[in-house]
């Protein structure tokens, strides 16, 4: 019999892939969305309309569930505590309930290497990392408590769980990361922060889908998978200016040549993180997260999922950014 899969965020970027790596896998999906969405109309899914604010929805969205994939949250680098912990921690509690209750053997979390940066640089680290003590957004804040409730649900009522921490998701159907930085650069507000040598982790949002699968298939009675975190990435880190200035040049846009240092970048976040409210209720050009970021080497170690997830790159980075040259192209 088909697994039954239930998978939040599923008309956002990763969620998307997720949902089509089950279908193709068989499975008899079922997907929380907020509203009927064009990406959702043709496929063979059953909707649940709910915001991951609506607990209760969540909770009884897991009846008849084998497997739940919470792909779905908010990220970013501002805005209020109260809406991080609602949709980030609240709704991933909601649904470690329902799937308690409801007897879902196998819950896959959408995490995030951010839980455990606090500023500095992170070269070749394992999951060994602890988890950050000090938080400069309320993002990584939210998925880290999300995180752990996952973790430590592990064995409850007979479920088994575990976290992905997929870094820096790209590739076709971005609608944040990639047009963000493109329209930055076409308004001049692009600027090297720190000596550019800063090599940072990004994956490919169908590797980042891939792992999401696996770890479901992983998850079986005594797996190492059971309660554990995993980073995953394309596996070899790139210099993050170096990144950017290719992503610019596929879209015919200058490189980015101005530069200022870290220092600098971090104090106008404080600045801007202090006035900004009073200001306007959109989100500064910097903050002290986005400083650090943009400046500090934060790349893993992944072998930990190689080996227990069975995973890899499916998507390597050199065809994965000769598919988005096609894709800025056509766009």
């Amino acid at each position: 019999m088909a697994e039954r899969v239930l998978i939040t965020g599923a008309t956002g970027f990763l969620g998307r892939f997720v949902t089509q790596r089950f279908i193709a896998d068989g499975a008899q999906v079922t997907v929380v969305a907020r509203r009927e969405s064009p990406e959702l109309r043709d496929l063979p899914v059953r909707i649940v309309q709910a915001d991951l604010r609506e607990y209760e929805k969540l909770r009884e969205a897991c009846q008849d569930q084998d497997v739940i994939q919470h792909v779905g949250g908010i990220s970013g680098i501002w805005g209020k505590w109260r809406d991080f912990y609602d949709v980030n921690t609240l709704s991933t509690r909601a649904l470690l309930e329902g799937a308690r209750s409801y007897g879902v053997q196998k819950f896959v979390y959408t995490s995030s290497p951010s839980v455990t940066f606090d500023g500095r640089d992170q070269c070749g680290v394992d999951e060994s990392a602890p988890y950050a003590r000090r938080w400069l957004c309320h993002y990584p804040h939210s998925k880290m408590l999300a995180e752990k409730a996952v973790l430590e649900a592990h064995g409850r009522d007979g479920l088994m769980t575990c976290a992905l921490r997929p870094h820096l998701i790209w590739g076709p159907g971005d609608r944040h990361l990639i047009p963000r930085l493109l329209a930055r650069a076409r308004a001049g507000q692009l600027r090297r922060i720190g000596n550019g040598k800063n090599l940072i982790d990004i994956v490919h949002v169908e590797n980042a889908a891939q792992a999401q699968w696996l770890a479901t298939q992983s998850l079986q009675p005594g797996s190492p998978a059971g309660g554990k975190a995993y980073f995953i990435s394309q596996g070899q880190p790139v210099n993050c200016w170096d990144w950017i200035n290719q992503i610019l040049q596929l879209a015919d846009l200058p490189p980015v040549r101005r530069t200022i240092s870290r220092q600098l970048a971090s104090s106008i976040g404080v600045v801007l993180e202090c006035i900004q409210p009073l200001l306007t209720s959109g989100e500064p050009r910097m903050t002290r997260f986005l400083a650090s970021q943009l400046s500090c080497s934060h790349y893993f170690n992944i072998s930990a999922a190689k080996r227990e997830l069975g995973y890899t790159a499916l998507v390597s980075t050199d065809e994965g950014m000769r598919r988005l040259a096609k894709e800025l192209k056509r766009g």
